[in-house]
């Protein structure tokens, strides 16, 4: 496996005029690059000296969304499949995600009770007519997820936020008595808002806070295929109003963020109209959350810019995103950056909705989207397991998926795929409270976001789809630097303050 080391970079010099002063002034700039040719992250230091065809020019006084973090999610499935490795390998997985020689994720999320990527199906809840929740215990999570969590946080300098999504009641709450599908029923709205309550106080018994939930993973549903249970926008906002919002009100969380909707984008603007229908709702709802599955062939750029103009001071997170419908390829980089694989609706989609579901270049995906969210005002962004086997699993369902880091338990073999490099060019040094800034760049084939720490650096992220390498000029308080990207390739580049 090639090293996994963030080695330090060459110093590059931006001469930046000062306006004060006759002087100049020093800023040191670090470019960091993930390419089909081979590149990890690597240290960049020589450059083309072939004459730049672009320039992208920053502009740090305009500032737009406040960022919260990227990172991604803790999963039963990640987790046991760590239980499965040696030490050594389980502190490098959990290092390369979360210490400060790694991706240094600060936003992630995990599953209330079962989903898919779970060994079983499971409640915290599982005995009927225990309205009171006196039967209730997170026993299940103490093997796996929790310890996890746990190490995670040790291995974290700044922390990170968890937010915790259900994908079911407990069958015994619901219409339909089932795992799968159906409504809660209205009797147990309260018991259910108590579900909430009592597990933030469980997770902080065990030394875990919880930074905030969405009330329901795609309350929209999943065909019925695995866990879930129906919503919609009004049954949803009624239920936080009156039920979940009091409840954690009455208990001392209000400080808990509650986030809404947690679904795919196409249907946000009927979600964020009655998520936002009066002062109330706005009160107990925080933000919204979205995923990504309909996204293949778009970023959905209208519906998340009406999402943040509805609420221009609330979190808008993507929540979920991954390689649905794949399983993994293993120890093959190349396959990462070739148009080869399909999503969820490939396979049964219509002649005449075949166009949604195309196929796409892993890599990409990741680096459009990203970057699409960021200058579409998305505050935050959550891939989903962190940890996968080679089948892409476990999942009880056999729902295959592939996630950043593949394992080989049975050999104790770890694989870094390129998705884990693509997403530490974000997570790694665009840090939470981040600023994005405004930018032009003149070349359109060159997708573009930057941003502005709390520390006064600056971050641009390029991303170079195109069979050639390409040579810009960034520019700065008026001064430039050349600086070329390869062919297919995505690039990070910080300037200190």
């Amino acid at each position: 496996m090639k090293s996994l080391k963030f080695s330090s970079i060459v110093l590059i010099t931006l001469m930046i005029a000062s306006s004060c002063a006759e002087k100049t002034e020093v800023s040191e700039v670090e470019v960091f690059e993930t390419s089909r040719s081979g590149n990890q992250l690597s240290k960049i230091e020589t450059f083309s000296q072939a004459k730049s065809t672009s320039k992208i020019s920053l502009n740090p006084k305009k500032t737009f969304q406040t960022f919260t973090g990227f990172g991604g999610s803790f999963t039963e499935a990640s987790a046991s499949l760590l239980n499965r490795l040696s030490k050594e390998n389980r502190e490098k997985i959990i290092d390369a995600y979360f210490a400060d020689s790694g991706a240094r994720y600060s936003l992630t999320r995990t599953h209330m009770n079962s989903c898919d990527f779970s060994l079983s199906q499971y409640s915290y809840a599982p005995i009927e007519g225990d309205t009171l929740l006196k039967s209730f215990s997170i026993e299940e999570d103490k093997e796996d997820l929790i310890p996890m969590i746990k190490d995670a946080m040790s291995a974290s300098k700044d922390g990170f936020k968890i937010i915790s999504s259900p994908w079911t009641a407990p069958p015994w709450m619901k219409d339909n008595n089932k795992w799968v599908g159906g409504k809660l029923k209205p009797e147990y709205y309260d018991t259910w808002a108590l579900f909430f309550s009592k597990y933030a106080d469980a997770y902080k018994a065990e030394g875990i806070d919880i930074w905030g939930f969405t009330v329901e993973n795609e309350p929209l549903g999943n065909d019925s295929n695995w866990e879930s249970m129906h919503f919609s926008p009004k049954e949803m906002t009624d239920f936080v109003v009156n039920h979940l919002g009091p409840q954690l009100e009455q208990d001392g969380k209000s400080d808990l963020v509650i986030l809404g909707y947690d679904q795919n984008r196409e249907h946000l603007d009927e979600w964020v109209d009655e998520m936002y229908r009066d002062e109330t709702s706005r009160k107990y709802f925080d933000g919204t959350a979205v995923h990504w599955y309909a996204s293949t062939y778009k970023i959905f750029e209208d519906q998340l810019k009406y999402a943040k103009n509805k609420a221009p001071d609330k979190f808008l997170i993507e929540t979920e995103g991954c390689i649905d419908a794949e399983v993994p390829v293993w120890q093959d980089d190349d396959w990462y950056w070739q148009k080869e694989a399909t999503d969820w609706g490939y396979d049964w989609a219509s002649e005449e909705n075949k166009h949604l579901h195309p196929k796409y270049r892993p890599v990409y995906r990741y680096a459009r989207d990203i970057i699409g969210c960021m200058n579409n005002e998305v505050d935050g962004w959550i891939d989903w397991n962190m940890v996968l086997d080679r089948q892409g699993g476990p999942n009880w369902f056999e729902n295959w998926c592939i996630a950043p880091v593949i394992v080989d338990p049975d050999q104790d073999e770890v694989y870094f795929t390129p998705l884990y490099y693509t997403m530490s060019h974000f997570s790694r040094y665009i840090r939470p409270g981040a600023k994005r800034i405004a930018f032009e760049s003149t070349d359109a084939n060159l997708q573009v976001s930057a941003a502005t720490n709390p520390d006064g650096s600056h971050v641009v992220i390029v991303f170079n789809p195109s069979e050639e390498e390409k040579v810009f000029d960034l520019n700065l308080n008026d001064v430039s630097r050349a600086i070329s990207i390869s062919s297919q390739a995505i690039q990070t580049i910080t300037i200190a303050n």
